[in-house]
């Protein structure tokens, strides 16, 4: 029995045994066939990662029922707090219900309010309406007000003659100006009734601001000093804005044109004799040196110009701005006064300056002409009078640019210009009249006459003042040929008439004399070009007739002239070589003659020669003359050489070459005389006697005996 129960207590514990191994089994085959990349095991472990559990068999046992324990405990509390949530919204729900209640109790109370109070809000509304529209109509009357209505303390300081002329007056002045601007504005409105009051009334305002600007101008002119240099700064600002007013501003220019005039007249006569108190000691009147009629005219010239640039000046600092504030002022000016303005003229600040510089320098321009015409009616120098004109001249140029040519100082300097060269001139007539009547005859040794010296002196003092001048370098010479007119060519003309009484060479050598020293002393000029000119062609004429002189001498003297007459018209052909032997200058006597005569000549030639020159007081040009005519001697000799030597040349040929003489040709010799008549009554040809050997000097001994 008891080995039935153990082996069926076997087969049990086998049958448990195999469930268990099949069961272990499914567990791993389910474990392995898990995916580890199923995001539910990826979590499950990460859960298991944050328990830090450790793997023993009894936590592995317990790890199912821990698990399932706390997942009941955690849904306890969840149904715990949700319990809590709940009877929260049910006294919340409570609280909303009484909330409704008092809000519809309150929404009926509101109802009837507005009901009872409908009207009051309707007339509170239309009452805040009317309050905003008032407030903006006030605004714009006060900024109406404010710009275009000029308070009365600022319409006194624009019109009350206590208020001072400051910055203050012309701020508000501006400030009516731009009110008047405005006030055109207002006329394009269809009430155009409140523009034209405001621009009356500002008109009004205006005129009193620029009548009190004017007065006050014309008081501040009659103590203005224009040379002091601390000119009060609101005269500048005045004057430019005076300048809006054409017919004010003029009639200030004019007062202060009258002024200065008077005060720069009075100056130039304090000037002159140093009789004002206010006349500074350390300068000496003008008139001091009235004895000296250049130095006092330069003085007056040179006061008149100092005054005009410092005039100039301190106008341009008065009326001239860098902004032009003057111009703009007078456009403006015209554009309000049309009547003021020209058809087709635009306004130059600069023009208007020179204009006023010229009004207030009128009374000194009178006056200098006056004092300076006087200077130069007693005067008798002309040269001194030429200079003065010179320096009348330079101050000319140098005003036209400062003033312009349409200024009457300028007009007074040319005018005393002119004055000034019609007494050069007048003085000129009356000496050229007594030197014509004093140079009647040359001096005894052809020398330059007293006379022309002089002129050539006073030529030369003159042309250093004409160089000085500010004439232009292209018109200086055309200027200065009326100088040349008055004072040398008369002179010149004068000696022209006195050589032509002269015997040669006399009067080429006193024509040389003469015009070498008008050379001389005006070749340093550049402005005396075609007087040079003229001058060398005389020089050069004269020169010619010297050197023909000197060259005829050469050839009487020394013999050859009958030898060279009569070689002239033979050519080189052997005809007429062969008539040269016959010629009767060719004959053995007359040709030993002329070779013993300039055997005599050559030793003093050159000394003998330039005794014929010793009056022409240029030794140089008398050796160029003397040289220059014994080149020509010296072609002459070699000319005659030449045909001597081609005579003997042809002869020598014949001989040569065995050739006789016929009786006829020596009976026709005989009696062209060329043979001796015992030579041809031998009946026989006789040897020939070269020319040369009685004229034996050759043109190499000549050059060198002359030279």
């Amino acid at each position: 029995m008891s080995q039935d129960y153990s082996g069926e207590y076997d087969d049990k514990t086998a049958s448990v045994a195999g469930q268990r191994s099949v069961a272990l089994s499914n567990k791993l085959t389910g474990i392995l066939s898990v995916s580890y990349a199923d995001s539910e095991i990826r979590d499950a472990l990460r859960l298991l990662d944050l328990k830090n559990v450790q793997n023993t068999p009894d936590l592995r046992r317990s790890l199912r029922h821990d698990l399932q324990k706390e997942v009941i405990d955690c849904n306890g509390s969840i149904v715990q707090e949700f319990g809590q949530v709940a009877e929260q919204l049910k006294r919340i729900g409570s609280t909303i219900s009484s909330l409704n209640a008092c809000c519809e109790d309150m929404r009926r109370q509101l109802a009837a309010a507005r009901q009872e109070n409908a009207p009051v809000l309707d007339e509170a509304c239309a009452l805040l309406a009317q309050k905003e529209n008032v407030e903006k109509k006030k605004q714009l009357l006060d900024a109406f007000n404010k710009h275009f209505i000029l308070p009365d303390d600022e319409i006194a300081v624009l019109t009350s003659t206590t208020e001072a002329i400051d910055a203050h007056f012309f701020a508000v002045l501006d400030r009516t100006k731009q009110i008047h601007a405005d006030c055109q504005v207002l006329l394009g409105s269809e009430n155009q009734r409140l523009g034209l009051e405001l621009m009356e009334q500002s008109s009004r305002h205006l005129n009193s601001g620029y009548q009190k600007l004017f007065r006050w101008i014309q008081k501040e002119f009659k103590t203005l000093d224009l040379e002091n240099p601390q000119i009060n700064a609101f005269i500048r600002t005045s004057l430019r804005t005076l300048a809006e007013r054409p017919a004010l501003f003029e009639n200030c220019l004019d007062s202060f044109s009258e002024n200065r005039k008077h005060s720069l007249t009075t100056g130039f006569y304090t000037a002159l004799t140093g009789s004002s108190a206010n006349h500074d000691p350390t300068m000496k009147p003008i008139e001091l040196h009235a004895h000296d009629t250049l130095r006092y005219t330069g003085d007056i010239l040179a006061w008149a110009h100092s005054a005009t640039v410092s005039e100039r000046e301190s106008l341009e600092s008065l009326f001239i701005s860098e902004g032009n504030d003057m111009a703009k002022g007078i456009r403006a000016g015209r554009q309000s006064e049309p009547w003021f303005a020209i058809d087709g003229e635009s306004f130059d600040g600069r023009k208007a300056l020179n204009d006023l510089v010229n009004r207030n320098m009128a009374g000194v321009a009178r006056a200098l002409r006056q004092r300076v015409e006087q200077a130069v009616q007693g005067q008798d120098d002309s040269v001194t009078v030429y200079k003065i004109a010179n320096l009348i001249s330079f101050y000319r140029v140098t005003v036209v640019k400062l003033l312009g040519p349409d200024s009457s100082l300028m007009e007074t300097l040319s005018a005393l210009e002119d004055f000034t060269m019609r007494q050069f001139e007048a003085l000129q007539s009356d000496r050229i009249a007594t030197v014509q009547a004093e140079l009647t005859q040359t001096p005894a040794d052809q020398s330059v006459p007293e006379v022309l010296d002089e002129t050539l002196t006073q030529l030369k003092a003159l042309m250093k003042s004409y160089e000085s001048s500010l004439t232009p370098a292209e018109s200086r010479e055309e200027g200065f040929k009326p100088i040349l007119l008055q004072t040398l060519k008369p002179v010149l003309d004068a000696c022209d008439s006195l050589a032509k009484d002269l015997e040669t060479p006399a009067s080429d050598i006193f024509l040389l004399n003469c015009y070498t020293s008008a050379r001389t002393a005006s070749q340093a000029f550049d402005f005396t070009q075609s007087l040079i000119e003229q001058i060398d062609n005389v020089v050069e004429s004269s020169t010619s007739n010297l050197i023909e002189y000197q060259h005829a001498f050469f050839l009487h003297v020394s013999g050859l002239h009958p030898l060279l007459t009569a070689l002239t018209p033979l050519t080189d052909s052997d005809e007429d070589l062969s008539q040269i032997h016959q010629l009767p200058p060719f004959q053995s006597a007359a040709l030993t003659e002329a070779s013993q005569t300039l055997d005599d000549f050559l030793p003093s030639a050159l000394m003998d020669a330039l005794e014929n020159l010793k009056q022409l007081k240029d030794t140089k040009s008398a050796g160029d003359i003397t040289s220059e005519a014994v080149d020509r001697f010296c072609e002459d000799f070699e000319f005659v050489e030449a045909r001597l030597a081609a005579v003997d040349e042809m002869f020598a040929a014949k001989e040569d070459g065995g050739g006789e003489m016929s009786n006829d040709n020596e009976e026709e010799e005989y009696r062209r005389g060329s043979r001796d008549r015992s030579e041809v009554q031998q009946g026989e040809e006789k040897e020939w006697v070269p020319l040369r050997s009685y004229y034996p000097r050759t043109s190499g001994e000549i050059r060198v005996l002359l030279s």
